[in-house]
């Protein structure tokens, strides 16, 4: 589903790798390895070389928008362009059981964005990203806020993802949930990165 050719990160650091549907892959490494830069760069976000396909089909056949909205980043500390959730969802779209799913309530979505929680950012932000069902999850440390109960919530939400053949690609320091999501790991670092299973 997602094959990578020749990408080159900072430092020089290369990498080649395929992922089938279905298929997690984690992504460790000490700070500044370039987990977020990977993610970036595979979402078409920074410039980078190398070579990125979806099925077959190559990032430059495709517009920015169009990628983006089929591979899909989901930043740690996500940005938000209202000043409340609800604008960022679709009217038409009942979002209720998703949010109960995620332990939150639809009440939030009319609150300021400032006074909602880091844990409750990242999970509207999740609910959001998925709303145009994208085929590659990127997800850059999605649980790093979340207490045990809204973590659980969130890795039940990416597993089921996977059984419906979605990619996921996880950068997460949390070993545990590394074994419970993920077959594979790529280790970043330095110039060297090195693939591990699980």
């Amino acid at each position: 589903m997602l094959t990578v050719e020749n990408l080159v990160l900072h430092g020089g650091l290369t990498l080649n790798f395929e992922l089938a549907a279905g298929e997690c892959l984690v992504v460790t490494g000490p700070s500044g390895s370039g987990k977020t830069l990977l993610l970036r760069a595979l979402a078409d976000l920074d410039p980078v070389s190398g070579n990125i396909f979806l099925n077959g089909h190559e990032r430059q056949d495709f517009g920015g928008p169009e990628w983006r909205s089929r591979v899909r980043y989901f930043a740690a500390e996500p940005g938000w362009w209202e000043e409340t959730p609800r604008p960022h969802f679709s009217a038409a779209k009942d979002d209720r059981p998703a949010l109960e799913e995620l332990g939150l309530t639809e009440p939030l979505l009319d609150r300021p964005i400032r006074e909602l929680s880091t844990g409750e950012r990242q999970r509207l932000a999740i609910l959001r990203g998925l709303a145009d069902d994208p085929d590659i999850l990127l997800f850059d440390e999605p649980t790093s806020a979340l207490d045990a109960d809204a973590r659980g919530r969130v890795e039940l939400l990416i597993s089921r993802a996977l059984q419906h053949d979605k990619c996921v690609i996880l950068v997460s320091h949390d070993e545990a949930q590394a074994k419970r999501l993920a077959t594979r790991r790529l280790v970043l670092q330095g110039k060297k990165a090195r693939f591990e299973e699980l």
